[in-house]
C-alpha cells in the first residue's frame, strides 16, 4: 500500500524515479564497498591471527628467561640492573584510509641505535638469561605494535562493515521498495485519470455530436 500522504502528480511520478535511481545506484555501490570491506577485514583478521600466535611465542620465552634470571640473581640486583634505563623511544601514530575508514598506522622509534642501549647495566654481575629476557622483549616489541595496529583496524573496520550493511538492508528492504510501490501507485492513478479523462471526453464529443445532429434537423 503506498504512503496515504503521496501526491499523484506526474511532477511526483518524475521526482520519484529520480531518487529510485539515485538509490539503485547507491546500493550497488555501497554493496561493493561492504564486499571490499569484508575482504580487507579478512585479509586483517588471518594477519592479526599470526601476530597473536608471534607475539604470545615471544613473551612465552621473555618470561622464561626473566623466571630463570630471578632464580639465580637476587631481587635487589635484579631491580638495581633494570632501575636506570639507558634507551628511550616514541611513538608516532598516522592514519592511512581503507575504504573511507581511516585506521592508525603507528611507527616506533629509538632514540638511540645502537642495539646494545637496550641493557642498562654492565655484564659483570648479571646472567645471561637477563640478556635473553631483555633481547627478547625488544624483538617481540615491534610485532606487539603491529598487532595492536591490527587489532584497531579490526575493529574499526568491523564498525564501519555494520554501518554499511545496515545501509544496503535500509535501501534493499525498506527505501527502494517503497519507492517502487509509490511509483507503481502514482502510475495507476495517472493511468485511471487518463482513462476517466478519455471517457469525459469522448461523452461530451458524443453531447457535442448529437447537439450538432439536432440543429442540422
Amino acid at each position: 500500500m503506498a504512503s496515504k500522504t503521496i501526491n499523484p502528480t506526474r511532477m511526483e511520478l518524475t521526482r520519484l524515479k529520480g531518487r529510485l535511481r539515485t538509490a539503485v545506484r547507491g546500493h550497488r555501490l555501497l554493496k561493493d564497498k561492504r564486499d571490499e570491506l569484508m575482504r580487507q577485514f579478512f585479509l586483517i583478521v588471518r594477519e592479526n591471527k599470526e601476530l597473536r600466535a608471534k607475539v604470545e611465542k615471544g613473551i612465552e620465552e621473555a618470561n622464561r628467561a626473566m623466571t630463570v634470571a630471578s632464580s639465580v640473581m637476587s631481587p635487589e640486583m635484579l631491580q638495581q640492573a633494570l632501575l636506570y634505563p639507558k634507551q628511550s623511544a616514541t611513538l608516532d601514530m598516522t592514519f592511512r584510509n581503507i575504504m573511507s575508514v581511516s585506521v592508525p598506522v603507528y611507527e616506533f622509534h629509538t632514540k638511540n641505535e645502537d642495539a646494545a642501549s637496550i641493557y642498562p647495566y654492565g655484564f659483570a654481575q648479571t646472567s645471561g638469561e637477563l640478556d635473553d629476557a631483555l633481547g627478547a622483549l625488544a624483538s617481540v616489541f615491534q610485532d606487539m605494535l603491529a598487532l595492536a595496529q591490527a587489532e584497531k583496524k579490526t575493529q574499526l573496520l568491523a564498525s564501519e562493515i555494520e554501518k554499511t550493511r545496515r545501509r544496503v538492508n535500509a535501501l534493499e528492504y525498506v527505501m527502494i521498495p517503497e519507492m517502487e510501490k509509490n511509483i507503481k501507485y502514482i502510475s495507476m492513478k495517472l493511468e485511471e485519470n487518463d482513462r476517466a479523462t478519455k471517457v469525459r471526453l469522448m461523452k461530451v464529443k458524443d453531447m457535442v455530436l448529437k447537439d450538432a445532429h439536432k440543429f442540422e434537423a
